[in-house]
Order: structure tokens, then sequence, then C-alpha cells
């Protein structure tokens, strides 16, 4: 079976665990100790070692994922935010105030963003590019079609994994793109793609069994069946598009050039290369539906049967606004996330130290009760050559260091220790032939109405990801900046602030 097993410990404590920070932060809270003793003050030595242990505690101790500082960090933001009312938020169309029709109206996560369309530019496939001005980066999407490894034998989906290998290499070859965004949306079939078939390819003259049967079918398919999506999203900073698109005519022009002649550039790998049937740029219409669907999936069914007309094989309305194309109301919670009549959870996995096998994530993404959406964000940050190369040594001198102090002081090395010395290790290898480094990461959201118990929803979503052999960790206070990375195809990443 192919499995994905390279990887390690973005860094690794060089001092039985502790990272340099760490370790600077602990040894300057244990001075005051020893300058106590020196001058013979007992009573203020014990009081001091109170006090460094508290500090230790809160410096090196890890709550589910987060350290100590971070949890009360985030938490006192948000009580603040929450006090305030900054943190509720309504649409200008819901609360009656004018907005621009071709601006996007969304929730927080997503408001400074601009989408371009390079509809009108000189030759080359038609796509929308998302400008985020908080982050200064741009994002195109695409939609792809794949016929899935759920049958596939362990050659195709070894030859499908090295394809996605490729495509991550061809995309740090570029020297644009930064980051890969693997998006699957997975829900309940509201059945409008069918009836839409029907209605074209209906006889009335039929014969009246074929069409009582046909007709239930239809009612017993649309309740069984789910429908899946899958995006690729391209992100590329300002930092690196800004001289390329200044020899292609600069200006916004100049951007959308550069963005196409990359997504034409990929687009053949992911064909060849992992095996997609069909790949769909999507232009700022397509974007504001798939936009639209993310937070409302039961707003699909009357945006595809409600237009006269259709393409031949995804049915859409020919336009929607980008002003409708959000919530009209969002509130993040501290365990949820709730948009108008849904409301979400998210998690993200860790990696397990035995390594993932490829289609391990299908559980993530198959809704457990019917009427449950899932969606699932797979992130590959791609590292700079030279970033990759420190970071590299780095790691190797930190496991030779840690490896060499627990000799002199005598201490066993676990075998957990073992293994992300080996990897640190042997990634200069992958480097130096030739591959890209990467940092990826997971994130999984259920989506339920929300008259429903949404902590059974986050306990399913949390079995699926221990039933794939991932320890699952809620994204606590960060439910709406994670439902908006992993559901909505725009470009929003959780490693970017």
């Amino acid at each position: 079976m192919a499995r994905y097993s390279e990887y390690h410990r973005d860094r690794i404590g060089w001092f039985f665990g502790l990272s340099g920070g760490q370790l600077v932060c602990v040894a300057a809270a244990a001075m005051p100790v020893f300058l106590a003793l020196r001058s013979g003050a007992l009573a203020e030595a014990l009081l001091q070692v109170f006090v460094w242990a508290l500090v230790t505690v809160v410096v090196v101790l890890r709550i589910r994922g987060r350290s100590t500082l971070g949890w009360l960090a985030a938490g006192l933001r948000f009580s603040l935010a929450r006090r305030a009312e900054w943190s509720t938020w309504r649409s200008h169309a819901a609360s009656g105030r004018t907005f621009s029709v071709d601006a996007p109206d969304l929730p927080r996560p997503l408001q400074r963003i601009a989408v371009h369309d390079t509809a009108g530019l000189d030759g080359g496939p038609d796509l929308a590019a998302v400008q985020h001005y908080a982050t200064r980066v741009w994002a195109i999407s695409c939609r792809i079609d794949h016929d899935g490894i759920g049958m596939a034998d362990d050659d195709t989906r070894a030859r499908q994994a090295a394809g996605l290998t490729d495509l991550i290499d061809a995309a740090a070859r570029t020297d644009l793109v930064s980051d890969l965004l693997v998006m699957v949306r997975v829900g309940p079939d509201d059945g409008a793609d069918r009836q839409l078939w029907t209605a074209r390819h209906n006889h009335a003259d039929g014969p009246p069994l074929a069409r009582k049967v046909s007709h239930d079918l239809d009612a017993w398919a649309t309740k069984a069946a789910v429908r899946s999506e899958t995006f690729l999203t391209l992100m590329v900073p300002e930092a690196r598009i800004g001289r390329p698109a200044r020899r292609s005519g600069g200006g916004l022009a100049g951007r959308l050039r550069v963005l196409r002649a990359v997504a034409e550039e990929l687009e053949p790998v992911l064909r060849h290369g992992i095996g997609a049937t069909r790949v769909e740029w999507l232009t700022s219409d397509r974007l504001a539906i798939t936009c639209r669907i993310g937070f409302h999936p039961d707003d699909r069914h009357g945006l595809v049967t409600s237009s006269a007309t259709h393409s031949a094989e995804l049915p859409v309305p020919v336009q929607l606004p980008w002003r409708i194309a959000g919530p009209a109301r969002a509130v993040p919670e501290a365990r949820c996330f709730r948009h108008d009549a849904w409301c979400s959870v998210s998690v993200t996995v860790g990696l397990p130290a035995q390594g993932a096998g490829i289609g391990a994530l299908t559980p993530l993404v198959t809704p457990a009760v019917p009427g449950e959406g899932r969606s699932l964000l797979v992130a590959f940050p791609i590292v700079p050559a030279g970033a990759a190369d420190r970071r590299t040594a780095n790691a190797e001198w930190a496991a030779d260091l840690g490896d060499e102090l627990r000799r002199r002081a005598g201490v066993k090395q676990r075998a957990k220790a073992r293994q992300e010395a080996a990897k640190a290790r042997n990634i200069d290898g992958r480097l130096a032939g030739g591959h890209a480094l990467t940092c990826p990461y997971a994130v999984a959201t259920v989506t339920v109405p929300a008259d429903t118990p949404v902590e059974d929803a986050a306990r399913r979503l949390d079995a699926s990801a221990r039933h794939a052999g991932f320890p699952p960790l809620r994204l606590d206070l960060a439910h709406d900046v994670a439902f908006a990375a992993s559901t909505v195809p725009l470009g929003l990443t959780l490693h970017r602030r």
C-alpha cells in the first residue's frame, strides 16, 4: 500500500525537547532562585521556585496543541470581540446599506479581497483572480473532475501520489506559486442535476411503467446519493509576481497575464500526472456561485434550476452578484461558527508517526448521517529553496546536538525521538534529489442545520478522524477562519496572518 511518511516535526527541540526560546525563558526564570539562595533568603527562594514553576508551565505546557500563553491571548481577544459585538457580522443587503453589486460582501475572514476576471485579455482561458489585500497574495482556483481512488489498486494509488508530488515540484519550479490548496466538498445530493437531465430526456408518450420506475428511482437516489466537488487553488504572493507582471505589461493586466500563464503551465500536470478528467478554471461568476453554495448548501438546487440557460456538463445560472454570494449573518462562537441557518465545526488533524496511507482521509469527507455536509482542505505550503536548506541544516544540527546531550547526560533516547531525528537527517537527500519541501496540514469541517445538535456532529467528525488514524484537534476560537479556509475556495489559509 502506498504510504506517505517522509515528514518530521517542524521544529525539533535540541535540549530535552525544548526549543531555544523556551530554554532561554526557563533559564531566565530560574536565575532569581539562585540569587536568593546565594544571599541566604530561603523563604524568598521558595517563592521564586513557585514563580519559576509557573513560568515553566506557561512556556512549556501545551493544551490541546496550543501553548498556555497562546490560549490566554486568544481567549482574551475573543472575549473582548464578543463583549464589544465586533465579531457578529451582517451583510450590507441584510442591514439595508448600499453596496457595490460587483464587490464581495463576505464575513470578516474574507472581507479584504477583490475579484478580478481575465475576460477581455488577449487569448488564453478565462479565470478569476482573488486579490487578498491583508496578506498580499493572489489566488486562482479550478474545479477538478476525478475518478477517485476508492476502487484503485496500489499501483494506481502510488502513481497518482507520485503525480501529486510532481505537481508540487512543478509549482515550486515556477518560482511564483507559494501554496497549493486541495479542497473537497461533499454534501447530500439535492437532485437538481438529475431533475434537469430527466426533464431534457423525458418523453411524454413513454410507457407508464417506465415513467413510474424513473420517478421512484429519482426519489430513492436523491435520498441515498451524495454530491462531491474537488477544487485546487494556487496562491502567488505579491512579492513574487511584481517583477514578472512588469514584463507582461504592468498593473493589474500584467498580473492577470502571469496568473493565467501559471494556470496554463500546471494544467497538463493536473491532467496527466494526477489523472484529472476535466479541469475548469473558475471565472468570477462561477466562483461567486461556489462561494454561495459553501455558505448555503441548500441554495444549490435553486441556483441550478432557476435559470433557463445551462451548460452541458455543469448547470449553473448565468451570473450571481458577489453582493449576495455570502451569508446574511455570521456569528463566530467559541465552539462553532453559525452562518444563517447553518452551523459548522472545524478540526485539524495531526500526521501519525507511522505514516498515512494514500486515501486515508476518506472518512473525513464521508457524511455520517443524512443532511450532513463535509469539507476538507489539504494545504501544501511550499518552502523556498533557501529557507528549506537552512531549515534542514538546523533540524540536522538540533538532532545531532540532542543526541549528544542525551548521551552525555546518560538519558535513554525514546523510539519516537529516534524516528524524528532519522527523518530530519533523511530529508536533506530528498531536497538534493530536486524535490520541494512542504509543510502540509489538513482542516476538516462538518456543516449541519442550526436546529440540530452541533456537538453531535462535531463528535462524529472527531470519530471519523480517529477512524482514519489521525488525531483530531478542535479549532476552538477560530472556527470562522477554519470554515472559510476549508469550504470556500478563495485562497484563505491558516498559516498566513
